[in-house]
């Protein structure tokens, strides 16, 4: 008998033991577990902050974007029609120096042909001094 109580002693104090190491092995555990828990809660609120600013920075940078592509359309459309006025003003240039020749060729014309009846009507008075038909030659 004396031999069954002992190992009952026995065996409850190794199921005690077993006990205490499991509530240490938990405790343990738990204990980790609240630490890594405590960690990722850290990691994520500075994960947070970093996602704001990355955010803002992001919003910054749109803006940013934007303003430059007005800017440069903006100055396309002056470039545009400061080009168009150009074109406009040579070709006006363009007319009245076209206009001028034409002018200018028509007063030479008139020259040439005032000076080319002349010389023929000089040429005929030769001609007839010297009893000869302008026709006829």
């Amino acid at each position: 008998m004396r031999d069954m109580e002992q190992k009952l002693q026995q065996e409850r104090q190794d199921r005690r033991d077993v006990n205490s190491d499991l509530s240490r092995q938990y405790k343990t555990m738990q204990t980790e577990l609240s630490n890594k828990v405590k960690t990722l809660e850290k990691e994520v609120s500075q994960l947070k902050e970093e996602l704001v600013l990355c955010q803002e920075d992001l919003r910054k940078e749109k803006r940013e974007r934007e303003r430059v592509q007005q800017e440069k359309d903006a100055t396309v459309n002056d470039l545009q029609h400061k080009l168009d006025n150009m074109e406009i003003e040579y070709e006006k240039i363009l007319h009245e120096t076209l206009d001028s020749l034409t002018s200018q060729l028509s007063v030479a014309r008139q020259g040439w042909e005032e000076k080319s009846t002349a010389l023929h009507q000089n040429y005929k008075e030769l001609l007839s001094e010297f009893g000869l038909n302008a026709f006829d030659i």
